[in-house]
């Protein structure tokens, strides 16, 4: 039985039911990530004792009477109770089809979580899964001593030196946030970042008063001039912290700030029992680059990151591929159709 969910309150005592689900699951922050045009829903599914949701966002299709699904930016994917390895998910396959055609979607796309359980046996035959190269834990059960001899030696000699520099400052006013938004800006001209890597004043704002889970935004202070010079946003919920956004001013590098924020962050969710610290993959989901190098800098616990694709209807597809003359048919993008124009 399929049942669509698009209120908070129902939303998240879904969520309640599962033991490993995440910030990027909540209402609450498909509110806040949501483009224009996306409307969030969590599809729940109920078979026996199983119980399986996923989270999405329903875009209309510019010029025709369909729709397609996307994930938000994070890690989403599947939710799952009651699955073991004899589950059979053709029940489930055959009921969400159904779903999608009687609503006009006619792809899906979403991002999986690399720490949640039985996401790809849950859609196995169903789409295709793609792995997409791996994301770095901290695992924190370690002990914290035990936590630090796992860094890289340089690493170690890089944040001894930032803590002698610099001071952390855990921001609780829309001053911080403001500063955080100046910085990370300038960040991203720095290095020429893609559109889609920019947010509103009023996206962080947001994330900085969320209650469906905690937003902790963290600041660097240059100890000699007192400037403001790095800062990082980092989410926790239910046992996992997610390593958001970060930047840096770059008359600071030197410094080294970003390590240092992520070295507290480690000690002190650790202190308050979190048991995960996922600091992301490298650029592009890339393992051969600078991004990556840093973050597996700090541990050596890899989890495999995947993403889902699913044509739900091929006719409509290659007819909306057309019709906005996409010729790349192997480039890897999808839905193909946005390839050039994002409608």
């Amino acid at each position: 039985m399929i049942e669509t969910i698009t209120n908070k309150e129902d939303w998240n005592f879904l969520l309640s039911e599962f033991d490993m689900h995440d910030s990027y699951h909540t209402f609450e922050y498909h509110l806040i990530a949501k483009s224009k045009g996306e409307n969030p829903i969590l599809i729940k599914y109920v078979e026996n004792d199983i119980i399986i949701a996923i989270p999405l966002l329903i875009r209309d299709i510019k010029g025709s009477a369909f729709k397609d699904a996307t994930s938000v930016y994070g890690y989403t994917g599947p939710l799952s109770k009651g699955i073991n390895n004899s589950f059979d998910n053709s029940n489930f396959i055959n009921s969400l089809n159904h779903f999608f055609n009687e609503n006009n979607i006619i792809s899906v796309f979403s991002r999986l979580h690399p720490y949640v359980p039985n996401q790809t046996h849950v859609l196995k035959n169903f789409g295709a899964i793609f792995p997409m190269g791996k994301v770095v834990n901290i695992n924190l059960k370690l002990d914290k001593t035990i936590q630090r001899q796992n860094y890289h030696r340089r690493l170690k000699n890089h944040i001894n030196r930032s803590r002698k520099n610099c001071s952390i400052v855990k921001v609780d006013s829309y001053e911080g946030v403001d500063k955080f938004i100046e910085i990370y800006n300038e960040s991203m001209d720095r290095v020429n970042a893609e559109k889609s890597y920019y947010f509103d004043k009023k996206y962080y704002y947001n994330l900085f008063n969320s209650t469906d889970f905690e937003t902790e935004l963290l600041l660097a202070r240059d100890n000699e001039s007192k400037n403001i010079i790095s800062g990082a946003i980092f989410f926790k919920k239910n046992g996992i912290v997610q390593y958001h956004l970060s930047g840096t001013k770059s008359d600071f590098f030197h410094l080294m700030p970003t390590k240092l924020l992520i070295d507290e962050m480690r000690i002190s969710a650790t202190d308050e029992g979190y048991h995960t610290f996922n600091l992301g993959g490298g650029l592009g989901a890339c393992e051969d680059n600078s991004l990556f190098r840093f973050k597996s800098s700090f541990s050596d616990e890899y989890h495999q990151f995947f993403i889902w694709k699913l044509i739900v209807n091929e006719k409509a597809y290659k007819n909306i591929c057309d019709k906005n003359k996409i010729t790349n048919k192997e480039s890897n993008f999808f839905p193909l159709y946005r390839l050039k124009v994002f409608i």
